[in-house]
């Protein structure tokens, strides 16, 4: 069993009245499923033979669940607990990744050298991706554009780019990769090195290695935290949950929790952690303010991989702010558009932008819902579907004196459902205005 890793699900599903976590039971040839606020198992689910790696659709209600020994992927619909399709796939598949749309699903076959790409919306293989010997964990970078997949007998990562399926880059990491999981914020990539004792942190930006951090012994998970400033690996040689500072990346804890830890993953809110431990047949729950165990659920058999649902749909807006000029001697002005941009995983139901006007400035040609009060346009926006954008624009009037740069700021400042990424919730454009005929934008 030494190399098996359970990865982590990169985002939350709707899962019935409450949040639920899925757990792979390998020698039960079962998921079972945790009710999160009470941490007592609500259902098993029968799948395929020696399930291991599971992973919620985070624009779906289903739940993916790899069989090692049976070559297949179960999808499982989370409303119902039940299984609505087998998809095979690649010689003991292992992990299963979601892009953030969730049209894709990427699977780890560890019995050979390649990666089986799932169309989510037919379940059935489109693409199969070779990479090096005894691919083990699979993650999906948040921008959706690259997939990383841990070679545990090359000892290296391959890139995959996902827009074209092809293997784009090679990363030599430490012995026998496992586990693999992005920062929120995709700058970087942790990696553990399951014959060995560390952590390689990928950047990835430049795809090499750019730090390496003790851990201990046999590293197989990792999960990072909803804000990235902490990751977790479940040290299944150590039989405990290693704490890591992703800013000094050190260790800070040290969580004892039960034998064999082999998956780990975090509650959407951030709250709660949880690590399977596959030999002794219990899920540890896990405070993450105190990193103390505060829970040991039972009635596993051999649990491997987990995923935590939410029970609350996310729908993230990237906010985006463009400028033009219209100039001449008569009616000057500076044209303003603000765009909101949804990128799932679920429809945009309501939002609303705000652009802050600099001093002196005022606003003009107001599309509809826009107003404007004190130097302030609020703009509300209507039903944005997954990948579209919609936009809204004005105009700023130039005076006889207006002269100097004009900066617009655009901001979300609410939205729903509830947007999971503030990062790009803001964007600016400013004009540079030499006089009433002359100005340039960017």
């Amino acid at each position: 069993m030494a190399g098996l890793v359970a990865l982590s699900a990169p985002a939350p599903a709707l899962t019935g009245d409450g949040p639920s976590a899925y757990v792979a039971n390998f020698h039960g040839d079962t998921v079972s499923v945790i009710d999160a606020s009470t941490n007592t198992i609500t259902s098993s689910i029968p799948v395929g033979n020696s399930p291991v790696g599971v992973a919620v659709n985070p624009a779906t209600t289903h739940a993916y669940v790899t069989n090692f020994d049976a070559a297949t992927v179960s999808v499982i619909d989370t409303g119902t607990d039940a299984v609505t399709a087998t998809v095979p796939v690649g010689r003991n598949p292992l992990n299963v990744a979601f892009t953030p749309s969730g049209t894709r699903a990427y699977v780890a076959n560890s019995g050979g050298t390649t990666v089986s790409v799932i169309d989510t919306a037919t379940d059935t293989v489109s693409a199969t991706v070779p990479v090096g010997a005894g691919p083990n964990g699979v993650a999906v970078s948040p921008s959706g554009t690259t997939a990383y997949v841990t070679n545990n007998e090359d000892s290296t990562v391959s890139v995959v780019d996902t827009a074209t399926n092809t293997v784009s880059d090679t990363v030599p990491v430490g012995s026998a990769p496992s586990g693999v999981a992005f920062s929120p914020s995709g700058a970087s990539a942790y990696v553990t090195n399951n014959g060995g004792t560390t952590v390689s942190v990928i950047d990835t930006a430049t795809n090499r290695v750019s730090a390496t951090i003790e851990v201990g012994t046999a590293p197989n998970a990792v999960a990072f935290n909803p804000s990235g400033t902490t990751a977790y690996v479940a040290d299944a040689g150590s039989d405990d949950v290693k704490v890591i500072n992703t800013a000094t990346h050190t260790v800070t804890a040290s969580v004892p929790v039960g034998d064999s830890p082999a998956g780990v993953e975090v509650d959407p809110s951030g709250a709660t952690v949880r690590a399977t431990n596959r030999a002794d047949d219990t899920v540890s729950v896990i405070d993450a303010g105190s990193n103390a165990v505060t829970a040991t659920i039972s009635g596993f058999t051999g649990p491997y991989g987990i995923a935590v649902g939410s029970s609350q749909p996310t729908a993230d807006i990237d906010v985006n702010l463009t400028a033009q000029p219209h100039l001449s001697i008569l009616v000057p002005y500076l044209t303003y558009t603000l765009t909101a941009h949804s990128t799932g995983p679920n429809t945009v139901t309501s939002a609303t932008v705000k652009a802050s006007l600099p001093p002196g400035a005022s606003a003009t040609n107001l599309p509809a819902g826009c107003t404007t009060i004190t130097r302030t346009v609020t703009c509300t926006y209507g039903a944005i579907a997954n990948g579209a954008s919609v936009n809204k624009s004005f105009r700023v009037p130039l005076r006889l004196l207006s002269l100097g740069p004009v900066k617009v700021t655009g901001t979300r400042t609410a939205s729903a459902p509830t947007d999971p990424d503030p990062a790009d919730d803001s964007a600016s454009a400013t004009c540079t205005v030499i006089s009433i005929i002359l100005a340039t934008c960017p």
